[in-house]
């Protein structure tokens, strides 16, 4: 029985052995190789490396579509670089890697993975870019994103965005913007249309976070791009009124609908220059005075500057320019200023009669009278006035409108008089005695009289009745009948000559009290004279005294006195009677000073004559001797009373006497002879403003240009007759419409003429569309306040000029809406425009085309879509040339043009906008936006409705036309072997944001974990018209399985706790050594039985974009390549590295596998001992070969195997002179890869055993290891000697064997 079963075991090696040459192998890890993209071409890129059995030599090849890659050297195995390898066109793909001992030929396929480099800088997607913001847009808003692309992977594909200059470059400028990683640029500061710039350029740079490229790390920059930012005038300011201040008059008798002057406001936003109305928010008068649309303030109610006085004579109005639209605010745009309107006088009043006391009176229409009372004595004195009387008389007119007079009237006023007879404005009246005798209580109890207030001007009066009570006195003493008495006595008359006997006293009292005692009083003449006390006789004292020429009269006061003491005088005028022998005598110097026209001359020439008077010795003529002014007077030839005839009148005075007349009066008696006197009378009659000014002509009419400031516009000239300078300066002014658009200057041109020049202002020019004609009044007036003025009106006509721009009429530019896709054709709107002037001859022009979408400027796409004709019309040009998609919005600037404007003025009006919305026909279909992802399901991460992949779509119809719904068409599952399975396990959502809709792509149950291959989904993308077919496109989504086995674990010194707060960092680091997507399954702590220094552990899964995925094996070898993340996982508490399943291994499974290892070490060693029985009998031409071989081996270059460490995607490689990639048996951080036929049993510096890291011994101690003597063994088979050899000549170290030495096969007995 024991040789049955050994003959089972013996006969297929002795068949293999002695029927067939075995043929060769690649080794187990040429499977993949990893090359950077700039690798150069020429240079070695990797070696192929096969083994055989029969050690005959081997030659290697390389097919397939991309093997011209690379160039194959036969006979070693080396593979050089050939074509240059480009990450972003082919970042993996295979080649049929082939080798041939002779006889047999063998083929493998081999992944290469391109490596990315830093070799493409960063793009921008548009070069031209430019928008329009608004002036108010808020801080930290995002006003434009631009977007570059980098085709680059990892961090040399990250494009950082960056300013480098900002255009105007200004202080507020620099950081106005700023740019986010996402490239939106971020307004960074406030914008400003008016203070600031309307215009702004950003120059634009966007750089890669950098990388390795040709062994260097660099960063790579695009070409710098301009953005072009345009500021958006917003209303944000209030109007503004062009003058700070307004003031105007206007007459109190002004019509309704006078205009008294203009106020301009205009919009403080220059880009927008709102219109503004008008309106008055306060007036200290409501109602007076209203303003039109224009601007211009007008009266509207009759005005009254009496009802001012207390208010300067003014009014005030507070008058507000309001923008016609809303701020942005929501508010209104609004400035007010204060206009003051002096009211001036007019004679509208007369004087009143008020019963009041200054300066108490309110004159109220409760205080005004024309009836009044007052009380006084009988015989009281002149001047006395009446008691309780308290009357006023008021006239409100102004200057010599508001002067009257005052005069009594009845028929007791010749008792009285009126105190003062002329006054202005108000005047307390005064009613004083003006003759005593007649205020007599015994005559009547009760007088009245009549009180006339005349106005000075108009002539117009008014009446007020005074009733004056007489209170009665005592009164009843002697009265004479005569207050004076005349007497004559002849001179030298005797002692007791009678004088008079018949001067006697009555009484009206009785009795005792009517009893009259006369005498004389004490005074001149009083010693010459006596009376009888009784009788009343007057005689002479003493007539030796009397004479005539001493004394020529004598006043004796001769006194009646009745009982009660009461008594009353009389004079006696005593003359003596004389001879001619005295000429008449003149009495001082005679100048007079009066004014013209008002004043007259009345005196008394003063003579006597020492004669007795009332003979024709004392009696006197005066005369005017002859002269040229005689006939301007009179003289009263018997008292001397020198008056002028008629108003004396300056101007008919020679103006050489200076006004002065000279007459010369004589005076002469009539006695014999006669005697005379000459006397010089001197009259200066003063010269008062009697003469209004004279125009000379009655009425001028001016033309002057509109758009010419400061240009004369034409003289007046007049003249006054007055002789004085004081009195004929004439000084003119303005009023009228529009007369603060002008102004007057006099010239005095010397004996009472002048000249007027009206000019225009050098800041003021007319404008004819406004106002055409001026009707003006040309005042001239002397300085005197109380003269008067003459006017002459002037007409200044305003000559057209064509100076206006046109406007654009804004109803016309409303957007208009046009189909896309020939859907419209012909005009579709009309654009209008206007011209005040009066010869305008308009075209519209067309200044730009601004095509946008989604408002973004997209260039000139549009241009040729319409076309606007000089009269306006808007037309389609290419209707059907007309896509929503490409653009939504085609906005036309135009503007109109004046043909005819006068040179040096602005011939267009301001830029419109014409928008014609462009709107949408569903004819695009829906596509699907590339997505640079890899979907990958994996057991343990995907559950039901959970999503395991997704598509973008968008559809660049808008509205419905746009809306995309998702459906999975179909579903197949193809597994690894190629067999084809449909598979109804997923569904899809639709959701959307913004314009882009997305697909998520869900489980229905659980998927089958033993599957294994790809799924690919059909998925579906159907838009959703409101009229018309809907429109559909597809694409298929590839879904790869990764299987169980390359989960990897990875063990860490921290607890779970903490290695699950360092999961972000973890994955970031792993991501970045193995540039694979890292799913993280699991993270638990090890069992206290099982932990040796590790605390816990994460699971995980490592996926390329293909759907592959790494082992612990290639995971361990690129964590080692890669330092920096090494470093960094070594901090974050990573000890060990295991595949799943040796970590979880138990007693059980462990003594399953001792027991499998005994069994195939059996197996091994009998087919080593039955091989070996056979190769013994080989022929001797299979020694003959060998010795070739070695001979071969001899002859092989330096360079063939190198013994350094591999580091995958390089050209260095491992003692096994390939590039391990896949199948690597599990190793310790150490990262040692230890052959596991090798005879060597090498120490691990960091074994699992002691669950250490250390990193900065490494390097070090594998040196020591390759140094290490190998252990003594019997001498060396040739063949395997001169190979070795060879790898010791190239190395110049001692390598680990890669097989064991066959002695069947010796070659020593050659």
């Amino acid at each position: 029985m024991v040789r049955l079963w050994l003959s089972c075991f013996l006969l297929p090696a002795l068949v293999v052995s002695v029927a067939a040459n075995m043929p060769p192998t690649f080794l187990a890890n040429m499977t993949a190789v990893i090359l950077p993209e700039d690798l150069p071409v020429g240079a070695q890129a990797f070696w192929l490396v096969a083994q055989d059995q029969d050690n005959d030599n081997l030659t290697y090849g390389m097919s397939g579509s991309n093997a011209y890659f690379f160039t194959v050297t036969p006979y070693t195995g080396e593979v050089t670089l050939a074509s240059p390898l480009d990450y972003e066109t082919l970042y993996t793909f295979q080649v049929t890697i082939s080798v041939s001992d002779g006889s047999n030929h063998r083929q493998k396929e081999m992944q290469v993975i391109v490596e990315d480099r830093n070799d493409n800088a960063p793009v921008f997607q548009n070069t031209a870019f430019s928008t329009s913001i608004d002036e108010t847009l808020p801080v930290g808003s995002v006003v434009f994103s631009v977007l570059a692309q980098d085709k680059d992977t990892g961090s040399a594909g990250v494009v950082v965005y960056s300013i480098e200059k900002v255009i105007p470059s200004t202080g507020d400028s620099e950081h106005l913007f700023r740019i986010l990683a996402n490239g939106s640029i971020v307004l960074n500061g406030s914008l400003s249309y008016n203070n600031k710039s309307a215009f702004y350029q950003l120059e634009l740079k966007a750089c890669d976070m950098g990388g390795m490229f040709n062994n260097s790390f660099i960063v790579q920059c695009s070409a710098p791009v301009l953005l072009s930012i345009s500021v958006v005038d917003q209303p944000d300011l209030d109007p503004q009124f062009v003058r700070e201040f307004y003031s105007a008059s206007v007459a109190e008798d002004a019509a309704k609908g006078t205009s008294v002057l203009k106020v301009e406001a205009v919009d403080g936003d220059k880009g927008i220059n709102d219109p503004v109305i008008y309106s008055i928010s306060n007036s200290t008068r409501p109602g007076w005075f209203d303003i039109g649309e224009d601007g211009v303030i007008r009266v509207n109610g009759s005005l009254d500057r009496e009802e001012l006085l207390e208010e300067g004579e003014e009014v005030q109005l507070q008058v507000t320019a309001t923008e016609t639209h809303l701020n942005i605010h929501g508010q209104e745009a609004k400035v007010s200023t204060w206009v003051t309107v002096s009211v001036t006088d007019v004679n509208d009043h007369i004087p009143e009669f008020y019963n009041c006391s200054l300066p108490a009176c309110t004159f109220t229409p409760e205080e005004a009278r024309v009836n009044f009372t007052g009380y006084v004595d009988e015989h009281a004195s002149p001047r006395i006035p009446i008691d309780d009387l308290t009357m006023v008389v008021y006239d409100p007119d102004k200057g010599s409108n508001g002067t009257f007079l005052l005069s009594l009237e009845g028929a007791d006023a010749e008792a009285f008089r009126v105190s003062p007879e002329r006054a202005a404005g108000s005047a307390a009246a005064q009613v004083l005695v003006r003759s005593s005798t007649l205020v007599d209580y015994e005559r009547q109890t009760v007088m009245t009289v009549q009180v006339v207030a005349t106005d000075s001007v108009s002539q117009n009066f008014s009446v007020a009745m005074v009733t004056i009570h007489l209170r009665d006195i005592n009164d009843h003493r002697p009265t004479f009948p005569q207050s004076l008495y005349d007497l004559t006595v002849p001179e030298h008359s005797a002692t007791g000559y009678v004088v008079t006997s018949s001067i006697h006293a009555t009484d009206p009292d009785t009795g005792a009290w009517g009893q009259i005692t006369y005498s004389l009083l004490p005074g001149n003449g009083a010693d010459l004279f006596q009376v009888d006390p009784v009788s009343g006789t007057v005689t002479v004292r003493n007539g030796k005294l009397l004479d005539r020429e001493s004394q020529a009269v004598y006043y004796l006061t001769l006194q009646a006195m009745d009982g009660g003491n009461l008594s009353s005088s009389t004079t006696l005028q005593i003359h003596l009677l004389d001879i001619n022998d005295n000429a008449p005598v003149v009495s001082g110097s005679y100048n007079i000073f009066v004014q013209e026209e008002e004043d007259d001359v009345s005196v008394i020439i003063q003579a006597h004559d020492n004669d007795e008077p009332g003979t024709n010795n004392s009696r006197l003529l005066f005369s005017l001797l002859p002269g040229p002014y005689n006939h301007n007077f009179s003289l009263d030839p018997d008292t001397g009373l020198l008056r002028n005839v008629g108003p004396l009148d300056r101007e008919a005075i020679d103006p050489t006497l200076g006004g002065r007349i000279v007459l010369t009066v004589l005076v002469s008696d009539c006695g014999e002879p006669v005697l005379t006197t000459e006397v010089n009378v001197t009259i200066t009659v003063e010269d008062i403003n009697d003469n209004l000014p004279i125009f000379n002509q009655s009425s001028y009419n001016f033309t002057v240009k509109e758009e010419d400031p400061g240009v004369l516009v034409g003289v007046v000239k007049a003249w006054d007759a007055d002789q004085t300078e004081a009195n004929n300066r004439i000084s003119f002014s303005l009023s009228g419409s529009g007369a603060n658009n002008f102004m007057i200057r006099g010239l005095v041109l010397g004996a009472g003429w002048a000249e007027g020049y009206l000019w225009l202002p050098p800041d003021v020019s007319l404008d004819f569309e406004a106002e055409s004609v001026f009707n003006l009044t040309v005042s001239a007036e002397n300085p005197d306040p109380q003269g008067g003025e003459t006017t002459v009106y002037v007409l200044v006509n305003v000559e057209d000029v064509n100076d206006n721009p046109p406007t654009l009429e804004g109803a016309s530019l409303q957007g208009i809406r046009v189909a896309e896709n020939g859907s419209q054709h012909g005009q579709v709107a009309v654009v209008v425009a206007s011209d005040v002037d009066t010869k305008a001859q308009l075209e519209i022009q067309l200044v730009n085309i601004l095509c946008t979408k989604a408002g973004l400027d997209v260039g000139s796409l549009c241009w040729d879509w319409f076309s606007v004709t000089p009269n306006g019309s808007v037309y389609i040009n290419q209707s059907k040339a007309i896509d929503y998609e490409a653009c939504d919005l085609v906005t036309l600037v135009v503007r109109a043009c004046d043909l005819t404007t006068d040179a040096g003025f602005q011939a267009y009006s301001n830029n419109g906008s014409l928008f014609i919305t462009i709107e949408d026909v569903n004819d695009n279909a829906p596509y699907f936006l590339p997505e640079d992802k890899t979907f990958v399901i994996i057991p343990e991460l995907v559950l039901p409705n959970r999503e395991v992949a997704s598509v973008r779509a968008r559809d660049d119809d808008s509205g419905n036309n746009g809306v995309i719904l998702f459906s999975i068409l179909q579903v197949d599952f193809i597994s690894k072997d190629g067999a084809t399975i449909p598979f109804q396990g997923f569904w899809i959502s639709t959701s959307s944001e913004a314009d882009v809709f997305t697909g998520s792509i869900q489980p229905v149950t659980s998927l089958d974990s033993t599957l294994q291959g790809t799924y690919q989904v059909t998925v579906q993308a159907t838009d959703r018209p409101s009229v018309g077919p809907s429109l559909e496109t597809t694409t298929t989504l590839n879904l790869f399985t990764v299987d169980q086995s390359y989960r990897v674990r990875l063990q860490f010194s921290t607890p779970r706790e903490e290695v699950g707060a360092n999961r972000q960092e973890i994955n970031a680091a792993l991501t970045q050594a193995t540039r694979t997507t890292v799913y993280i399954v699991d993270i638990q702590d090890i069992d206290s039985a099982a932990r040796a220094r590790a605390n816990s552990y994460l699971d995980a899964y490592f996926v390329f974009p293909n759907g592959t995925a790494l082992t612990l094996d290639e995971l361990s070898v690129i964590i080692r390549s890669d330092q920096d993340s090494l470093t960094q996982l070594l901090r974050l508490g990573l000890v060990v590295l295991g595949a799943q399943e040796s970590q979880e291994s138990d007693p059980l499974n462990q003594l399953i596998s001792v027991i499998i290892g005994l069994g195939v070490a059996l197996l091994l060693v009998l087919v080593i001992m039955t091989t070996a029985f056979v190769c013994v009998r080989k022929s001797y031409n299979r020694k003959l070969r060998a010795m070739k071989a070695a001979k071969e081996a001899r002859n092989t270059a330096a360079g063939v195997m190198p013994s350094a460490p591999a580091i995958p995607g390089t050209n260095m490689y491992n003692t096994e002179r390939a590039n391990p990639m896949l199948n690597l048996p599990n190793k310790d951080l150490g990262l040692e890869y230890l052959s596991s036929s090798s005879d060597l049993d090498y120490v691990s510096l960091n074994s699992l055993d002691d669950n250490s890291v250390d990193v900065d011994k490494n390097s070090q101690e594998i040196k020591e290891q390759c140094h290490r003597p190998p252990p003594p063994g019997p001498d060396p088979e040739p063949l395997s000697a001169v190979l070795s050899g060879c790898q010791a000549g190239v190395s110049g170290q001692q390598l680990e064997e890669l097989s064991y030495t066959n002695a069947g096969l010796d070659t020593t007995d050659l």
